[in-house]
């Protein structure tokens, strides 16, 4: 993949959405570009999650752990995979698998929180959009308790 092609695809990534497009190249120009075959893993669920893939090409099988025969997601061109590894230790959650010839642009933390570092405003719009997605997830888990508290009484 080009230069280009690169930056116009993390400019359709909504955690990068806050990045100009000089960022979206310096992003771009650091990252690395990755090949993987039919069946290789990305990375499996347990690993050490230190980086995220943006799939460049093909799609990729999402498994949960202790299941590798039926995928709980399949992901294509745009998908960003692992984004949470970039703002935070922890371990993968899930298994990720090329089906067909896959292309990523792997993005390594400490290039992203380098990233944050020099551009605040970039840090300032990840922390709103980060918080109105954990005020989203938890209403949304209100509501399914709420159901689940009707369905025992």
């Amino acid at each position: 993949m080009s230069l280009e092609s690169d930056i116009k695809l993390l400019g359709t990534v909504s955690m990068l959405s806050d990045f100009t497009e000089d960022k979206l190249r310096l992003l771009a120009f650091s990252a690395e570009n990755r090949d993987f075959r039919d069946g290789q893993r990305l990375y499996s669920a347990g690993d050490r999650a230190d980086c995220a893939h943006v799939v460049a090409s093909g799609e990729v099988a999402l498994f949960p752990p202790g299941n590798a025969e039926v995928a709980s997601e399949v992901v294509g061109r745009g998908a960003l995979l692992g984004g949470l590894a970039l703002i935070v230790d922890g371990d993968r959650t899930m298994t990720a698998v090329a089906r067909g010839r896959v292309e990523t642009i792997l993005i390594r933390r400490p290039l992203f929180r380098r990233m944050l570092d020099e551009f605040p405003e970039i840090a300032a719009g990840l922390h709103r959009r980060l918080s109105a997605n954990v005020r989203d997830t938890t209403s949304r888990l209100m509501t399914v308790r709420d159901r689940l508290d009707r369905l025992g009484s």
